[in-house]
C-alpha cells in the first residue's frame, strides 16, 4: 500500500495511511446482525454514507457468506471477521479461500504458527489483510488475569503486536487505549484497526477499553469499527455522518501536526 509516514505531535504516533485519506473508507461498520434481511436494511441505509462493512460469527453462522457476495457484488468492502484459530493447515487452507473471495480484511486470533499459515494461505497476489487479534476489548486487567496471564493488558497487546508483526501480518485488532504504544513500538510498519468505538454519552456496554472516534484516530488507529453506536441509532445515517465527521477531523490535526 502506497503510504506515507504522519507525525502527530499530540500523541506522538506515527502512522501509515494513504493520502489523501478518505474518512468514509476508514469507518468500517459492523453487521452485527441475526439475518441476511437486517443486513441489507442498514448497508442500504448508510448508502453512500459507509462504503466498508464488516461481518462476524453471528451474520455468517445465520446467513452463510451470501452476505459477503452480495457487498462485493455492489463495490462495497467487506471485513470478515471470523478469528480463525486452529491448526495450521487448516487455517491456511481456510485464509486462501478467502482470499479468492475477494474481501479485504479477515481476522486471525492464534500464536506464530497460525499466523504464519495464515500468511502463507493468503500468498503473495491477493490484496487480502491479515489482521491478528491482540486483546478482545471486552476484557480488562481482571479478565487477562482470569486466563492466566501475569502482565498487563498493554504488555501483553505490545507482546501480541510484535509477534503478529514478525510473522508476517499486516494489521493488528487493538483498542484505542493502546494504539498509541503499538505506534511508538512497530511504527508505521502494522495497521491498527480499533473496536470498541464509543461516541461521547453513548454506554460502553459489554466493552472495558473504549475510546472516543477522535481518541482513537490521534492515538494512531487506521480503521475504526463501530457497531451499535451507529446501529442501534434512531437515525444511523447522521450517526455514521457524525462518527466521520469527528474523524475527519482528528486525521486532520495529524497531517498538520
Amino acid at each position: 500500500m502506497a503510504s506515507l509516514v504522519a507525525h502527530d505531535t499530540q500523541s506522538q504516533v506515527c502512522r501509515p495511511f494513504s493520502m489523501p485519506v478518505n474518512v468514509g473508507e476508514r469507518l468500517i461498520v459492523a453487521l452485527d446482525v441475526d439475518s441476511a434481511e437486517k443486513a441489507t436494511r442498514l448497508v442500504e441505509e448508510l448508502d453512500g454514507v459507509v462504503s466498508f462493512f464488516k461481518i462476524g460469527i453471528q451474520l455468517q453462522l445465520a446467513a452463510g457468506m451470501k452476505p459477503v457476495d452480495w457487498l462485493l457484488k455492489r463495490g462495497k468492502k467487506v471485513f470478515l471477521d471470523l478469528k480463525y484459530n486452529d491448526v495450521p493447515e487448516t487455517v491456511e487452507r481456510a485464509v486462501h479461500d478467502a482470499a479468492k473471495m475477494g474481501v479485504s480484511f479477515l481476522t486471525i486470533h492464534g500464536n506464530g504458527p497460525t499466523v504464519r499459515a495464515a500468511a502463507k494461505g493468503r500468498g503473495s497476489n491477493s490484496n487480502l489483510k491479515l489482521l491478528s487479534v491482540t486483546v478482545l476489548t471486552s476484557l480488562d486487567a481482571d479478565d487477562i488475569k482470569d486466563l492466566g496471564f501475569e502482565v498487563s493488558v498493554e504488555e501483553l497487546v505490545l507482546y501480541r503486536a510484535k509477534k503478529a508483526l514478525e510473522a508476517g501480518c499486516d494489521g493488528v485488532i487493538a483498542s484505542g487505549q493502546e494504539a498509541k504504544k503499538i505506534r511508538e513500538f512497530v511504527g508505521s510498519k502494522l495497521l491498527i484497526v480499533t473496536p470498541g468505538i464509543r461516541p461521547e454519552g453513548f454506554s460502553n456496554q459489554d466493552q472495558k477499553r473504549t475510546a472516543t472516534p477522535r481518541d482513537a484516530v490521534l492515538a494512531g488507529a487506521d480503521y475504526l469499527v463501530v457497531g451499535r453506536a451507529i446501529t442501534t441509532a434512531s437515525n444511523r445515517r447522521k450517526a455514521a455522518v457524525n462518527v466521520i465527521t469527528e474523524m475527519q477531523e482528528a486525521f486532520a490535526t495529524s497531517v498538520s501536526s
